[in-house]
């Protein structure tokens, strides 16, 4: 894996990071108990960060030789991945062996997607 490929993974691990949370800390059990309203701007001001990387994330990765669906593929794993340790340790969800499989598909699908 060359260098251009990680710092894209890099960024989008981050981005996705950040978005996660925009979207998902105030499922915590005993969590915010603030009206939706204010839960809504919390999470636009969080989800601007993700921005800062997401964006250059896909625009580097273009530059550098990686296709749009290349590009979304990445970050669907990525997503998933960081989605899966936010929701076991921060939310506090069962994970079980249904997801497993469901993740080795999609893993297929980034296969066909980076196949010559």
């Amino acid at each position: 894996m060359n260098l251009k490929l990680l710092s894209v993974i890099g960024l989008l691990i981050i981005s996705n990071t950040v978005m996660t949370f925009a979207w998902y800390w105030h499922l915590k059990p005993g969590g915010a108990s603030f009206p939706l309203w204010k839960m809504v701007l919390i999470s636009w001001g969080i989800a601007l960060f993700e921005y800062m990387f997401a964006v250059p994330a896909n625009h580097f990765g273009s530059e550098w030789g990686i296709k749009p669906f290349q590009l979304k593929i990445i970050q669907e794993v990525i997503t998933l991945t960081v989605f899966s340790v936010f929701a076991i340790f921060y939310l506090k969800d069962d994970f079980n062996w249904n997801y497993v499989f469901s993740f080795i598909c999609i893993l297929g699908a980034v296969f066909f997607a980076f196949r010559k």
